[in-house]
C-alpha cells in the first residue's frame, strides 16, 4: 500500500485554529504541490482531509474528490492517520492532508518504529510504501518533496 502524507500549505495566524486560511504564499505552495501530485497519483487514490480550512484549501488545489475526516484534525495521535488510511492493508493508495506534529510522528512511527517528533515542512509531501519482503513487511520512503522544489 502507498500512504502519501501532505502537510497543509502556509496558513495565516489566528483563532479559532480550524478557521485559519492559507496565505497567498500558501495558495501558491498548494498549487505547485497539487500539480506535482496530480501527475503522480493513481486515479484509484483515496484522499482524506482534516476538517481545518487550511487543509481543505490545500487539497482543493489538487482538483480531485476527497473526504473530510474529523479524526485527522490538528493534534490527534498518529495512529488516527494509520487507522483512517487502513494501513497497511488498504487496496488502494491513500493521500492524507493534515497537520504537524501528527504527520511527522506517523512517518517516524512507520519508518523508525517510534513516534518521534519528525518535522515536515509546510506544503511538503512524504510518500511511503509498505512492501512485503522475504523477511516480512518493510516500509520504504519513496519520495519527500517540499513546496519550494516543485
Amino acid at each position: 500500500m502507498d500512504l502519501i502524507l501532505w502537510r497543509h500549505a502556509e496558513a495565516a495566524p489566528g483563532e479559532p485554529d480550524l478557521d485559519r486560511p492559507l496565505t497567498p504564499k500558501g495558495r501558491r505552495q498548494a498549487a505547485r504541490v497539487g500539480a506535482w501530485l496530480d501527475r503522480r497519483l493513481p486515479k484509484s487514490c483515496r484522499i482524506l482531509v482534516s476538517p481545518a480550512i487550511r487543509t481543505q484549501q490545500t487539497v482543493a488545489a489538487l482538483d480531485r474528490k476527497f473526504k473530510t475526516n474529523d479524526r485527522l484534525a490538528p493534534d490527534v495521535p498518529p495512529q488516527n492517520i494509520l487507522e483512517a488510511a487502513g494501513w497497511p492493508d488498504a487496496r488502494n493508495p491513500v493521500l492524507i492532508v493534515g497537520h504537524q506534529p501528527t504527520l511527522g510522528q506517523a512517518a517516524a512511527l512507520l519508518l523508525a518504529g517510534d513516534q518521534s517528533p519528525w518535522w515536515m515542512q509546510k506544503g511538503a509531501v512524504w510518500w511511503l510504501s509498505n512492501r512485503e519482503r522475504s523477511r516480512g513487511p518493510s516500509v520504504v520512503l519513496r519520495a519527500v518533496i517540499g513546496a519550494d522544489f516543485v
